[in-house]
Formats: C-alpha cells, sequence, structure tokens
C-alpha cells in the first residue's frame, strides 16, 4: 500500500465521514501555513487581494485559528485584513466596484476534495474492507460523489458501497432510537457511548462537517433554483 493507500486507510478506520475528516484537516493545515509563512507572501497577497480576503466562513476561520494559538496570534491576521480594508475603502473613494471572485482557499479544497475521491476510487478494492469494518460513514454529499465515480468505473463496487452504506445508516438509526429511549423515565439504563455519539453522527451522515465547500456547495444549489424559478 503506497502512502496515499494508508492515509486514506487511516481516515476510513475513523468515526464519521472519511472525505469530510481528509478536507477539514486539510482547510485547517492550509490556514496554519498562511499564518505561520505566508503573510507577507506577495503571491499569497495577490491571491487574498483577488477575493478581498477570504469567504466568509474561510475568513472567520482564519481569525478563529489565529486567536486560539499564540504561536500565530492576531498579528497576522491584522496585516492580511489592513490590507483588504485599504482595498475596500481605495474603491469607495474612487467608486470603482471591486470585482471579488472565489475565495482561494475553497478552490484549494475543492481540488483536494476531488483528488481525494479519484485517489479512493482508484484503490477502492484495496481499501473497501477497512470502510466496510469501521464505524466511518461517508456523508451524503460524499457518498454520491463516490458512488457515481464507481458507477462508471466499477460497477461492482459501487453496488457493495450502497449495500454498506445502507447497512451503516441503519447501525446508526438504531443507535440513535435507543438513545431517545433511554430518555424515557421507566428506562433503567444509561446511554452508550456508541448511542451518545449517534447524534453527532447522523448530522455528519446527511449534511457532512462544517467545511467551507459544504456552505458554498448548497448556495451554488439555491442559486440554480432560484435562477430557475425567476424564469416562470
Amino acid at each position: 500500500m503506497d502512502i496515499i493507500g494508508i492515509r486514506l486507510k487511516d481516515a476510513l478506520e475513523k468515526a464519521g465521514c472519511p472525505i469530510c475528516n481528509i478536507l477539514k484537516k486539510y482547510e485547517t493545515d492550509l490556514i496554519e501555513e498562511i499564518l505561520y509563512e505566508h503573510v507577507n507572501n506577495p503571491s499569497v497577497r495577490e491571491k487574498f487581494k483577488k477575493s478581498l480576503g477570504l469567504c466568509t466562513y474561510h475568513a472567520w476561520k482564519l481569525e478563529s485559528i489565529a486567536y486560539s494559538n499564540p504561536l500565530y496570534g492576531s498579528l497576522g491576521v491584522a496585516i492580511i485584513y489592513e490590507h483588504m480594508l485599504s482595498l475596500y475603502l481605495s474603491s469607495l473613494k474612487c467608486q470603482n466596484k471591486i470585482k471579488e471572485r472565489k475565495c482561494f482557499l475553497c478552490k484549494s479544497v475543492e481540488e483536494k476534495e476531488e483528488h481525494t475521491i479519484g485517489a479512493l476510487v482508484d484503490r477502492i478494492e484495496e481499501l473497501f474492507g477497512f470502510y466496510e469494518s469501521s464505524k466511518a460513514i461517508f456523508c451524503k454529499e460524499h457518498y454520491t460523489m463516490l458512488y457515481d465515480k464507481l458507477k462508471t468505473e466499477n460497477p461492482q463496487m459501487s453496488e457493495r458501497l450502497r449495500k454498506v452504506q445502507i447497512r451503516k445508516l441503519e447501525t446508526l438509526g438504531e443507535r440513535l432510537n435507543k438513545f431517545i429511549e433511554k430518555f424515557d423515565y421507566r428506562s433503567t439504563e444509561s446511554p452508550t457511548k456508541d448511542e451518545i455519539m449517534s447524534v453527532t453522527l447522523s448530522i455528519e451522515s446527511l449534511k457532512g462537517l462544517p467545511l467551507g465547500i459544504n456552505f458554498t456547495r448548497r448556495r451554488k444549489k439555491r442559486s440554480l433554483l432560484k435562477d430557475i424559478f425567476n424564469e416562470y
């Protein structure tokens, strides 16, 4: 198994959506690298400039990570946004509207998502057993992306994935029901660790982790529906 396969295996053996967990780490690592090494990097600053900082989600994620770690602190965020604020102020004085392009962190995470799903499809025969026997559950979005790609490239594995996904969701539903039942006044048992985790995992299995791409993807869908209804 190559190094990419080993990293995928590690993600597949953890609870929650493996792809969301990979992207969450990647997103955090990118922000920490910017704060640690690239605040004054001209090429990185140019990327910030094109989107007037970052999208709303990543701007606050940047601030949160900076303030939570004394190694970074608030100085890097202040330097970046002093520049962005000056650009906005200049545009107001000149009455020139700023065109905000797509957040470069969103683009980077989207590319990572695509590469991760592709790498998993390429190694699915080798890695499937780890997913099948673990507490991991692909979120709805990433299951669909993976299933659709497998259906084209490896139909047999796509059907195996569908059956395992159903089984995992049924197990999760049973644990969630038991969690609820144990709050009945007649119950003498406390919820187990797995039953307690089922609450969080149920949300994650439907909506994924709170990543920037998950928010922007839903906004795109809403915008598309709005455009369709506006035609009538």
